[in-house]
């Protein structure tokens, strides 16, 4: 008889429903983008100053940003889990890409609210 020891934080389900959720939301707001480029209005500093002056476009960017950087936490984790045998190595990778979101994630805040 094989004892089979199962270790790890067990993300699978959890992982893949982040995956699926955060691509609709980006998948909309993709839409949203395509809707305000087909309006036939050129698209100038002017136009783009007026879209992001209302409070919805705002945060549904913000809503955007957040998915983005949570689908590409889920991903890279995945891959580094994947390939990176090292505990410290993994670990670092790790912490790199998670500050990096965060800085992006708070650039982005900065950029709409400021």
């Amino acid at each position: 008889m094989v004892s089979r020891i199962v270790v790890g934080a067990h993300y699978g389900l959890g992982s893949w429903l982040a995956q699926r959720i955060t691509a609709v939301i980006m998948a909309v707001y993709s839409v949203i983008l395509v809707v305000v480029f087909m309006t036939g209005r050129p698209i100038s500093y002017g136009v783009w100053k007026e879209l992001f002056t209302q409070g919805w476009m705002r945060v549904a960017t913000l809503l955007f940003a957040i998915s983005l950087g949570w689908h590409a936490w889920v991903g890279v984790r995945d891959i580094v889990m994947d390939y990176a045998r090292h505990d410290g190595l993994r670990l670092g990778l790790q912490v790199i890409t998670i500050v990096i979101i965060a800085a992006y994630v708070g650039w982005t805040v900065q950029i709409l609210w400021r």
